[in-house]
């Protein structure tokens, strides 16, 4: 009876703790709803959109989720970290030219996807990432969440 109601408590334990590690992460579902919530934004006001994505405010940050965009010129208008950095040449951790894909698959009034590895925030392994992609007036932008 008593390991009956220690194996009980163990399942349950790792029922909450599951649902627990996962709010850590953003999901395809909030990954893209973000970057729908980014091109309204970028319709809005342009300047004010790429300073709160860089800035990762009005709601722009959220766990691993940010938008990020580049110009037409393929550098970053907007990012946390690598905002006037190159978006184009951008290649992930096995060599993909992930940048090069984000503004072939990008097109307006659309949203496209484009698989790459890159790390999660804070660590250094890469992992399978997607990106949501679309194009608003010059800008090219994606959210992306982990798998």
């Amino acid at each position: 009876m008593k390991s009956g109601r220690l194996a009980l408590a163990t399942v349950f334990a790792l029922a909450l703790a599951v649902p627990a590690y996962a709010a850590d992460f953003g999901t395809a579902a909030e990954a893209k709803a973000m970057l729908e919530k980014a091109v309204a934004a970028l319709k809005a006001d342009k300047a004010k959109a790429l300073s709160e994505f860089a800035k990762g405010e009005a709601g722009f940050k959220d766990r691993d989720l940010y938008p990020f965009c580049g110009g037409p010129d393929g550098n970053f208008t907007a990012h946390p970290t690598l905002t006037g950095k190159s978006l184009k040449d951008l290649k992930d951790k096995t060599g993909k030219a992930l940048g090069q894909q984000i503004y072939a698959v990008a097109a307006e009034g659309k949203i496209g996807e484009v698989e790459y590895m890159w790390p999660r925030p804070g660590t250094t392994d890469p992992v399978q990432k997607v990106s949501f992609v679309t194009k608003v007036g010059d800008q090219t932008c994606a959210v992306g969440y982990y798998k």
